[in-house]
């Protein structure tokens, strides 16, 4: 065994040894191989990628390769997300060193056109002095569902502070959002200042104040931001912007029926995803909604449309004209319909 171990075969399960991946190739079609066979080839246990089986210690059963990709794609995105970390804290490093040598009169107003916010004070005291400046016009966008009451509790101050200075707002959301009680009190007390619309889906959060500072996620748990000034980036977001505001519905028009009975304007949305050949919890993610949420709207899609299986539930999609989105199934109400408070 000793001279079978890791030094002859120097890989990760993203790239396997010629003996390993046929071994693994042949535990994955026939459900389990023998455990002798897998002592010329130990990475795959090491790798994890063939454990015991339970039932019987002479036979090692596969890891199912679904799970090694979500393993190696997990293992790729901390990777990434301890990058953006370092660059973060490098931008951060050469902002304060070059300032040093700076006198206060080369500090302009402006600012830098893009600048690199790690951490959630900084994200903050950034935020609060964009509030302060602001003067005309707040547009954001704001994906994940039903708001909680304590981020819109968080978020009402800065709110209020532009409402009194006469400050417009535009939130994008998505539909789910309508069910939640807290962004209605929030529309209740904000009045005239703020007008909301929702869609299917949403890009990630955006924030832009008077079309010239915005701010966007630099990581996936939003604890690095990026503050952007540059007049070409803020033209883009606000295109950008104004194309899903078109396309949106007022928070106080009812979202349209399909034209489909017994399918909900939900469940044609997540019957496009699904015919996109996205996962559930990638569907969830877009839509807003619980993956348990999801998955039940996919139990009643099946249902309606006859399906018993993954496999026949896309060619039903297909056969009832569900397998793309349909906006033109939807009137967008008038741009002037107001806010629901």
């Amino acid at each position: 065994m000793a001279g079978h171990g890791t030094e002859e075969h120097p890989h990760g399960a993203d790239r396997l040894c010629e003996a390993g991946e046929r071994l693994y190739a042949r535990a994955v079609r026939r459900g389990r191989v023998p455990r002798r066979d897998a002592e010329p080839v130990p990475c795959l246990l090491e790798l994890a990628l063939l454990h015991p089986d339970p039932d019987d210690m002479d036979f090692l059963v596969p890891t199912s390769p679904q799970e090694v990709i979500q393993r190696l794609l997990r293992g790729v995105y901390d990777d990434v997300s301890a990058s953006q970390r370092r660059v973060g804290t490098a931008v951060a490093a050469v902002e304060r060193y070059a300032g040093l040598g700076r006198p206060p009169a080369a500090v302009t107003a402006e600012g830098t056109a893009i600048r690199v916010l790690d951490g959630l004070p900084r994200i903050q005291a950034a935020m609060d002095a964009a509030t302060e400046a602001c003067t005309t016009e707040v547009l954001t966008v704001q994906p994940g569902g039903i708001r909680r009451e304590d981020e819109l509790t968080e978020g009402l101050h800065r709110a209020l502070t532009l409402r009194g200075r006469g400050v417009r707002m535009r939130d994008l959301y998505n539909h789910v959002a309508r069910h939640g009680q807290g962004l209605l009190t929030y529309l209740e007390l904000m009045g005239d200042a703020v007008e909301a619309r929702t869609l299917d889906e949403v890009i990630d959060r955006l924030i832009l104040f008077d079309r010239t500072v915005a701010f966007i996620p630099a990581n996936a748990d939003r604890t690095m931001a990026l503050e952007l000034r540059h007049p070409a980036l803020i033209s883009y977001l606000v295109t950008v912007f104004e194309c899903l505001w078109r396309q949106a519905i007022p928070v106080s028009a009812p979202i349209p029926d399909t034209g489909i009975e017994g399918i909900s304007h939900r469940e044609q949305s997540i019957a496009a995803l699904l015919a996109e050949g996205h996962q559930d919890a990638v569907i969830a993610e877009r839509l807003g909604i619980s993956v348990r949420t999801c998955r039940a709207h996919i139990a009643r899609l099946s249902e309606t449309l006859g399906a018993a299986s993954r496999t026949q539930l896309g060619v039903r999609i297909a056969q009832a004209g569900l397998d793309v989105p349909q906006p033109s199934r939807i009137t967008v109400p008038d741009q002037e319909s107001p806010t629901v408070r």
